[in-house]
């Protein structure tokens, strides 16, 4: 392909697209050029809105907006000396509960201009001492942690943090936010009673919530007389635990008719087990 020749007579050479020089995004400076104001007021409505006239905060939105600025985030951290995050710590990301509480926590921290970061537990992804370790070190605002916690993986901080749902001990000076398990417990089991079941079983594990929800459980069955079968105690709240603690289950107590999972995912493994033998089942009571 011919290409047109320069003013100097030598063929011109086109720029490859990586040769391109790339836009320049636009800085805080511009937006104060553009809006007609001062940088430290453009910085002013980044930080606080509240103090700027409508007038000027009107004046320098319009400027963000003509020029597509946005905000750096390191920038705002360095000159509030807050990142306006959240660091959430979960140990099973298969477990829908923790969906429900990373939208809830959402759905109140976005309207106040947080955002939230999501670490799990799992094995491969680093223990709870690490995955604490490495929010720490990005500076999180608060911790939220739904995992089981260690004793010492707060120590020398003073992050606020709240630990989610019941486990089996609580980091010094962190608060704990969690469901009556007791109560519910109780109230599955109620209501398995209501439906005439005799022969229950009950799939548990080790952690905290699952303790409690296993304490409920058992009190009422036995006020009512009846003997439960409790299999798990010492183990783990997975899918897969659920599967071959309902599979020990329907071997060993083949007159079972109705059970009670600790939680969702065991639930899921509990059902596959039932279908693995070719039973059905009409509800879950996770």
């Amino acid at each position: 392909m011919i290409r047109p020749a320069a003013s100097d007579g030598r063929p011109e050479r086109r720029l490859r697209d990586h040769e391109r020089p790339k836009p320049r995004r636009p800085t805080l400076y511009d937006v104060a050029k553009r809006a007609g104001v001062s940088p430290s007021l453009v910085s002013l409505v980044l930080q606080n809105p509240a103090k700027v006239s409508e007038r000027r905060l009107a004046a320098v939105r319009t400027a963000m907006s003509d020029l597509g600025y946005r905000p750096s985030r390191a920038a705002t951290t360095l000159a509030s000396s807050r990142t306006m995050s959240i660091g959430l710590v979960i140990d099973d990301y298969r477990n829908p509960w923790f969906v429900d509480l990373l939208r809830g926590m959402e759905s109140v921290l976005t309207e106040h201009g947080y955002h939230v970061m999501l670490a799990d537990t799992r094995p491969g992804k680093g223990g709870i001492e690490e995955v604490v370790g490495g929010f720490l070190a990005m500076h999180v605002d608060a911790l939220v942690i739904a995992a089981e916690p260690s004793e010492s993986m707060m120590a020398g901080t003073a992050v606020p943090a709240v630990v989610a749902g019941w486990r089996n001990g609580v980091p010094k000076g962190a608060d704990l936010i969690t469901n009556d398990d007791d109560a519910g417990g109780r109230m599955v089991a109620s209501h398995l009673l209501e439906l005439g079941h005799t022969r229950i079983g009950h799939l548990t594990g080790s952690g905290g919530a699952a303790a409690h929800r296993r304490a409920g459980f058992r009190s009422r069955i036995l006020e009512a007389g009846i003997e439960v079968q409790i299999v798990g105690e010492a183990g783990g709240t997975s899918e897969e635990d659920g599967y071959a603690s309902a599979a020990w289950l329907l071997e060993h107590y083949p007159g079972t008719t109705a059970i009670f999972a600790a939680n969702d995912t065991m639930a899921l493994g509990a059902l596959a087990a039932l279908k693995a033998r070719g039973s059905r089942s009409p509800g879950t009571f996770p």
